[in-house]
């Protein structure tokens, strides 16, 4: 019997050339220097060999960039890969897993694919995370943070709150927003056993095009991701993404210099937005959810559309639908977001 499941919808990934892309949460600014010169130094005839399955060379620079282990690393393609495997190695009980009901759309995808039950617990009016609702019997917790689309933070003392009521179970904290705000959980890993967490280098180290995700965790934890790994793909990681991942988490000056213009250009355009009298929640993602009181937002998606702007709207829970996501560009970028809203009437 074949086995039928509603896939994940990515962004739209438009061609052309004169056009503003606001809508998968990209960074506006290339690589690292350090990953050009890493692309010149590539052997093309290494090629013909497989990869180191370990993917060692990563591993040791994000443990040395995060003060771990190397035991305490797992990479994949992308933090939807290392995440899937996360949840095929870690959710199989009968309990549902847990996680937000407005939140990152492939975590139903994945469990629903690996015949996983799950509860969805509904963020507050304020789109916020409550951890009474992760207080019940589970068979395992995931959540953004911050949230997906939202951009919104759960404190980390939150955050252990709900590690410390859920001992018996693993959490997974998605981290792929955190170096645009807040603190990550990563201080958490010395006191729970049963954490988890997710990152990527697509965002703030302008890497999505690599597919270069992570997880961070106990050595028993990733030792069990490791199995499940080598269960189903060894080889998941190119020669080439390995070299230009190491590179790329060497030049922590490039990468604070980055994330720190985004994060500057994310706050002036806060205040932009309450200039034409949009509402959104305070996001420390790179990216901005936003509403207006007088347009609807399918209607300007689709204006924007017109215009070569492509920002996200997204057809899922009631409360979402009059929303945009707004990937934070460049400042030139977000001058030409804002001309174009001021007239269209905002």
């Amino acid at each position: 019997m074949i086995r039928k499941v509603q896939p994940y919808v990515p962004g739209e990934q438009p061609n052309g050339t004169n056009i503003i892309k606001l809508n998968t949460n990209e960074n506006p600014y290339p690589p690292s220097p350090f990953v050009e010169d890493a692309l010149k130094n590539l052997d093309a005839g290494a090629f013909r060999r497989y990869p180191d399955p370990s993917a060692s060379a990563l591993v040791k620079e994000i443990a040395a960039y995060y003060g771990l282990e190397e035991g305490q690393v797992f990479v994949g393609v992308g933090s939807d890969d290392v995440l899937a495997l996360a949840f095929l190695t870690c959710f199989h009980s009968d309990r549902p897993i847990l996680f937000p009901d407005i939140t990152y759309s492939f975590y139903d995808v994945w469990a629903n694919l690996f015949c996983i039950p799950y509860e969805k617990a509904p963020l507050d009016d304020a789109f916020q995370i409550r951890p009474e609702d992760y207080k019940k019997e589970n068979g395992g917790i995931v959540f953004p943070n911050p949230n997906a689309p939202t951009g919104i933070l759960t404190p980390l003392e939150q955050v252990e709150e709900i590690l410390c009521a859920n001992t018996d179970v693993i959490v997974i904290v998605d981290e792929a927003y955190i170096d645009f705000g807040g603190s990550s959980a990563l201080p958490l890993l010395k006191r729970y056993d049963n954490l988890l967490i997710a990152q990527t280098m697509s965002k703030s180290r302008s890497l999505a095009g690599m597919r270069i995700g992570f997880l961070l965790g106990s050595q028993k934890l990733i030792r069990y991701v490791n199995d499940c790994k080598y269960s189903f793909n060894s080889y998941t990681m190119s020669q080439a993404a390995i070299a230009i991942g190491a590179a790329a988490m060497r030049d922590k000056a490039y990468f604070l210099e980055c994330t720190g213009n985004i994060i500057e250009t994310r706050e002036w355009a806060k205040g932009e937005f309450q200039r034409l009298n949009f509402s959104f929640a305070d996001s420390l993602g790179n990216f901005l959810f936003v509403t207006h009181p007088k347009h609807s937002a399918r209607k300007l998606f689709e204006a924007l559309r017109q215009e070569g702007i492509f920002v996200r709207h997204f057809q899922g829970p009631e409360r979402i639908q009059n929303y945009l996501r707004v990937t934070v560009g460049t400042r030139e970028e977000m001058e030409a977001l804002f001309s174009f809203l001021e007239k269209y009437g905002c």
